[in-house]
């Protein structure tokens, strides 16, 4: 965007108001989008994800949850081993309602796009049908809404 500025201070200001103005862009769907689909549309967000130099698939994106976890399947594909842990022991609960036992955290970059964020896991040995969850503070920091 380009600025033209007058001779006269008045001219000036109008065009630096002018120049405030940002356009934001805005993630929207329209009806043809949702042919072929049933509503009201709840399933659950299943995303590919590159953490570190890999592409993970099946990463459940629940924006209800609090914590991001890495299930232990992932763990082993990373080729993390213990010693890369940090000590992490409050317990947690399940989506099943059961008390978790975390084996520990790690910290790890998580990409999406050309943005890429540290994200704190916390790794479970519990079984799920993801590889991993990404939650709030994953959102936040991707600046997502």
């Amino acid at each position: 965007m380009s600025v033209v500025v007058g001779p006269n201070s008045n001219d000036r200001s109008q065009a630096l108001k002018k120049a405030k103005v940002v356009a934001t862009p805005t993630l929207g769907f329209l009806e043809e989008d949702m042919e072929g689909t049933f509503q009201p549309h709840d399933n659950a967000f299943v995303v590919t994800i590159r953490i570190g130099r890999y592409d993970v698939k099946r990463l459940l994106v629940n924006q209800g949850s609090g914590a991001e976890i890495l299930y232990p399947n992932l763990y082993k594909r990373l080729n993390l081993r213990p010693k890369d842990l940090e000590k992490y022991d409050l317990p947690l609960v399940g989506f099943d309602g059961r008390m978790v036992v975390p084996r520990g955290m790690i910290r790890l970059p998580v990409q999406a796009r050309d943005e890429e964020v540290q994200v704190s896991f916390i790794v479970v040995e519990a079984y799920s049908p993801y590889t991993a969850i990404l939650a709030k503070p994953w959102l936040h920091a991707m600046g997502a809404v």
